[in-house]
């Protein structure tokens, strides 16, 4: 998925300190520490949780960026890089239900405590109330981490709160939260740590895809699990009985280190290990990407096409997974890829995760505004797949700090750039040729209201059946419901939150 429009002004936005948005500062510039700098009775792991939820907040980075180069620069491995990771992720996910025991153990409103401080407190309250740390051991180390970073009067404070907070048990926190909320969907959003308007659309959601409005609290527990990690196995270049052997081979283990997927052909499960160890995927045959990712790929590719089918184009092809795949199946059917990226550093990226797949399955990686190629290049393609831009509700147990990020707001002009590009879509797809529209969001703005806004403007476009698609793709049986279009689901399917619709042009 990319942006298919202009850079904002003209380059990366910056935030309110100033910071270019999703920039990475060196160390010195954001307060990490290098080992033999690393101040006195500060926990290595803590720090590292703290410098990512610093760098999360202060540059709006994303901790499954910035957590990887802080782990290393910290050296820590094992047992303490497990801890560092949980410590990080937990806090960043669980943030609104941490903030909602904070709100009752301080006698300031939350927006008014430091930042930094309010980043010590959540980490602490992570390990009181969501890890196995005794609760003298977790107030310990979190004071020892506000004295170095925060100051002593601060670390006072924060000794203060947390022993406040470890007073009464997880469980009792839970249930005093829930019985002063009346509100059903306010109280699944509290306790599910998720913003009250993304919960109310994710179960809106929920019902307009034929499932039970009931299923939200299970929706909102799938989106705080930690994620597994999930290979794609590229065809032609290999197989997942290849991958697993690789697998082993480098990560050592017995035979449950790497396992199949549950529905992708393609997809290989590797839980709680680097797959930057694994060669293959060092050299491009295999890559990281979510099972429910490849799955729509894999459906999108499948759909026969009436007349050829040489010429390919994937139009928001940042940062290059789905187009990676997409080249490697291309190449099988003997048809080529064109990948499209506004955005030149993502265009990159893109000729990066495509460096593996043979010359002749890629025409070429362009750098160009997605909404202008049906005007430019009308009727040109056979196949285009368009991996919309969109709020990215679907992958929030992927990026937890994007739930605090999104407003509202966002989704008005999202779905509008998603229907500008969807009429370019169709419009550089030739006669008989297939439309793949994808986004990582179950949000009904951002899917269904879409693709029926610009179906109602033409006639010559009719709806191919997703679900037998990914029926027909899928290695076991799935269920998609009863509609045309796909919707996965985290606690259904336990892959991302994709879309999936398919559409032909008929004159």
């Amino acid at each position: 998925m990319s942006t298919a429009g202009p850079p904002d002004d003209g380059g990366r936005r910056r935030n309110a300190r100033g910071h270019e948005r999703g920039a990475v500062r060196r160390p010195e510039q954001r307060g990490a520490l290098a080992p033999s700098q690393r101040r006195r009775g500060s926990d290595p792991a803590r720090e590292v949780a703290y410098e990512v939820l610093r760098e999360v907040a202060e540059a709006d980075a994303y901790a499954n960026l910035v957590l990887p180069p802080a782990l290393r620069r910290a050296r820590l491995k094992g047992r303490d890089a497990a801890f560092a990771t949980e410590l990080t992720y937990g806090t960043l996910r669980l943030r609104g239900r941490y903030d909602a025991v904070l709100a009752k153990c301080l006698t300031r409103p939350l927006d008014q405590v430091d930042p930094p401080v309010l980043d010590v407190l959540r980490l602490g309250v992570h390990q009181v109330l969501g890890m196995r740390v005794p609760a003298h051991a977790a107030v310990s180390e979190t004071v020892g981490l506000a004295r170095a970073h925060v100051g002593t009067g601060s670390a006072q404070l924060v000794n203060a709160v947390l022993r406040k907070v470890a007073a009464t048990p997880a469980e009792e926190w839970w249930q005093r939260l829930a019985a002063e909320e009346s509100d059903d969907v306010a109280r699944a959003a509290l306790l599910g740590s998720h913003p009250v308007w993304v919960a109310r659309a994710l179960r809106d959601s929920l019902a307009g895809n034929g499932r039970e409005a009931s299923e939200l609290e299970a929706l909102l527990e799938a989106d705080n699990d930690s994620p597994r990690v999930t290979l794609v196995a590229r065809p032609g270049l290999l197989d997942v009985a290849q991958l697993r052997e690789e697998a082993l081979e480098a990560l050592g283990g017995d035979d449950g280190a790497l396992v199949a997927g549950r529905f992708a052909s393609t997809a290989a499960v590797l839980p709680g290990s680097d797959p930057s160890s694994i060669p293959a995927v060092r050299a491009g045959a295999a890559g990281v990407q979510d099972e429910g990712s490849q799955l729509v790929t894999l459906a999108f590719a499948s759909v026969p096409v009436e007349g050829p089918d040489e010429r390919w184009l994937d139009m928001c092809a940042g940062p290059g997974g789905k187009a990676a795949l997409l080249a490697a199946l291309a190449g099988e059917q003997g048809a080529r890829l064109v990948a499209n990226e506004v955005a030149p550093h993502r265009a990159r990226l893109v000729e990066g995760a495509l460096a593996a797949v043979p010359a002749d399955a890629v025409e070429d990686v362009v750098v160009g505004d997605g909404r202008r190629f049906g005007e430019e290049q009308p009727g040109a393609f056979d196949r285009v797949l368009l991996d919309a831009p969109c709020t990215g509700l679907g992958a929030l147990r992927r990026r937890p700090e994007s739930r605090w990020r999104r407003e509202p707001s966002d989704v008005p002009a999202l779905a509008a750039l998603q229907r500008e590009l969807l009429r370019s879509a169709l419009g550089t797809v030739r006669v008989g040729g297939v439309v793949g529209y994808v986004t990582c969001s179950p949000h009904l703005a951002e899917t269904r209201v879409v693709v029926d806004d610009v179906l109602r403007e033409r006639d010559d476009v009719e709806r191919v059946d997703a679900a037998a698609a990914v029926r027909e793709v899928s290695v076991s049986p799935i269920d998609v419901g009863d509609r045309s279009d796909v919707q996965l689901w985290p606690h259904v399917h336990g892959t991302d939150a994709m879309h999936l619709t398919l559409l032909r042009r008929t004159r």
